[in-house]
């Protein structure tokens, strides 16, 4: 039962800082966030498993992890105000074509990350090319191009 109760516990841990790290950090992982989220599952490891390294042990974590992601995604699809605590909302950081420094800080996101997804997904050079820009729940920004007049 110690496992199954350690395992709750770093599932909810990970999944709070994960949330509080923001849609950006899951999206467009860097070489420094993969190393980082390496360090992190070496040092949670040890909490999972304490003294006991038995096989069993770790099947029973590994089944504890699954039940609480499955449990979570049937509750998100109970309640659209837990999917949107759990999985985040769209931000509009664009807005015909005036920034928003002020959401665009909190999603961390520049000028620079704008332009270079508008470059990839459209073809766009510059942001007066932009009608909207959106950073979504996943993370991906998606750009809605201003009409050609």
């Amino acid at each position: 039962m110690d496992s199954v109760i350690r395992a709750s516990a770093v599932y909810l841990f990970l999944l709070l800082v994960f949330r509080l790290a923001g849609n950006r950090s899951v999206a467009q992982i860097t070489v420094f966030d993969f190393v980082l989220l390496l360090i992190i599952s070496e040092a949670i490891q040890q909490a999972l498993i304490t003294d006991d390294r038995s096989i069993t042990n770790a099947f029973l974590i590994v089944i504890t992890l699954v039940g609480i992601d499955i449990m979570m995604s049937l509750w998100k699809q109970r309640s659209r105000r837990i999917e949107n605590i759990l999985d985040g909302l769209p931000l509009l950081i664009i807005e015909d074509g005036k920034l928003h420094a002020d959401r665009m800080r909190k999603e961390r996101v520049d000028e620079d990350d704008v332009l270079a997804a508008a470059r990839h997904l459209h073809g766009i050079e510059r942001l007066d090319q932009i009608k909207h820009a959106i950073v979504e729940a996943s993370g991906g920004i998606t750009i809605v191009p201003r009409k050609q007049e």
